[in-house]
């Protein structure tokens, strides 16, 4: 949450967090499937209760000062965000580990807090893009990738995604033509480096994913 509220703070247009499931079946907003590098956990988020994970230290990783942070669940956050004028990018982390049903968990607790019509679920596994249109079609969704694929943009378009998330390294003007020819949208990650901010306004990119949002927002009001 500490992040989020300075990405709020520094004015960024949105937030990009990513979702597992917990043993009990709460989505739960963690990175890595192993909790061994962000918390003084071990073992896996699915091998645990949220009650379990809301115990560990989930900040000092980054700074002792955030020694009090912890797990949030999705619904915990969605509390706080659906009173913020922001995007979101909620990433299904279904690569690794399929999570059973997370697809429709997700898309509920979405629903319920009345925040479905500004967020786009992202995933590298185009079946959980697959089965996000099965609930239901309307809903906004980004293939994501750093593997160049043989036309990507058309692949992207017949498993059902509205949207490309690809890794920095494989933007090019092509790409970028290529989408809008599928009317996708196109966003880039991770863009810290302002040579690569550079490059994504000149190509009128739709969205850049960045650890330095106050960074971007400055930049970008200079371009």
């Amino acid at each position: 949450m500490n992040a989020f509220e300075l990405a709020a703070a520094a004015g960024a247009d949105g937030i990009e967090t990513d979702v597992q499931l917990t043993k009990d079946q709460i989505p739960v907003l963690i990175h890595d499937e192993n909790l061994r590098r962000t918390t003084n956990g071990t073992g896996f988020v699915q091998d645990y209760t949220y009650s379990e994970l809301r115990l560990l230290d989930a900040g000092s990783w980054f700074n002792p000062k955030f020694s009090d942070s912890s797990i949030v669940s999705l619904d915990e956050f969605l509390l706080w965000f659906r009173d913020q004028p922001m995007f979101l990018n909620a990433e299904l982390k279904t690569n690794v580990i399929e999570y059973k049903d997370i697809e429709a968990i997700v898309y509920e607790s979405l629903k319920s807090r009345g925040v479905l019509d500004r967020t786009v679920i992202s995933s590298f596994n185009s079946n959980s893009i697959t089965r996000l249109k099965e609930i239901n079609p309307s809903i906004k969704t980004a293939f994501l990738t750093s593997t160049k694929i043989r036309n990507l943009p058309v692949y992207a378009k017949s498993i059902g995604a509205d949207a490309l998330h690809v890794k920095h390294r494989l933007l090019d003007k092509k790409l970028v033509k290529k989408c809008r020819k599928e009317r996708l949208d196109l966003r880039i990650y991770t863009v810290n480096r302002l040579s690569m901010m550079k490059k994504c306004f000149k190509l009128e990119i739709d969205g850049l994913i960045t650890d330095v949002p106050h960074q971007a927002m400055e930049f970008r009001s200079l371009s």
